[in-house]
């Protein structure tokens, strides 16, 4: 393990917060898998989203919240139970003072008819450097001046002494190329992808341009902090 990354933004459980751009950031939330899962779901998914989106809000005082994309989990139908979990959602972040704003995934196809609030295929933080998407494609228009990208969608998860816990990675910006940080999935209910058990051919985003060159981090929850790795080519070894 390493010692704590020098970066613009602060880790939390499962999201991100940008001091600079007072804005709280979250990917994957993926409302209504429950519903749509074969087997009963382990908690209540709707009451575990709320309450840990409800601590966050009340540690961080946001804002602005964005949801890095795959809001739902829906592609031709909005399960039962959903718009009211949505729009419980959408009280807690109103309710705390904040905006609310959505960059749509790909698993987001029903989202324009259960949300009516701000969305965008890219979101640009009030500090102009850093851009929030879902990472399923890259982002379209002008990205002059963008530092970093916020991004969801591969679900990273990383094994340490044969335990599995959701992680972060992330790619410093290069001379030549914007940095990148991939968020778990904010939903308990995705099974995350072993990262240190992937390669860069096995990720989905094309943002992601070498996985090696990554650091990984994990939220301890007794302490608080985050505790980093070394880039993923140099720390893959005491891993596997």
């Amino acid at each position: 393990m390493t010692d704590a990354v020098d970066v613009p933004f602060e880790l939390d459980d499962r999201a991100v917060y940008f001091p600079r751009a007072e804005t709280l950031v979250l990917a994957d939330v993926h409302l209504g898998r429950a519903a749509s899962s074969p087997v009963e779901a382990p908690l209540g998914e709707a009451t575990d989203v709320a309450e840990r989106l409800e601590a966050l809000l009340a540690a961080r005082n946001p804002e602005t919240v964005v949801i890095a994309g795959d809001l739902l989990h829906s592609f031709s139908r909005i399960p039962r139970g959903v718009e009211r979990s949505l729009a419980e959602l959408v009280d807690r972040v109103e309710d705390a003072g904040a905006s609310l704003a959505v960059t749509p995934g790909n698993h987001d196809a029903m989202l324009a008819s259960a949300f009516d609030g701000e969305t965008a295929s890219s979101y640009r933080l009030a500090d102009e450097e850093t851009v929030v998407c879902h990472g399923h494609e890259r982002p379209s228009g002008a990205t002059t001046g963008t530092s970093r990208y916020v991004l969801g969608h591969e679900h990273p998860a990383i094994e340490i002494d044969g335990r599995k816990r959701p992680c972060f990675l992330y790619a410093p910006p290069t001379a030549d190329r914007a940095g990148v940080l991939v968020l778990p999935a904010f939903t308990r209910l995705a099974d995350g992808r072993t990262i240190n058990r992937l390669r860069s051919t096995d990720l989905h985003s094309p943002l992601i341009e070498n996985l090696e060159d990554c650091y990984p981090a994990v939220y301890d929850d007794s302490s608080g902090e985050a505790l980093w790795f070394p880039p993923l080519g140099e720390s893959r070894r005491f891993l596997d």
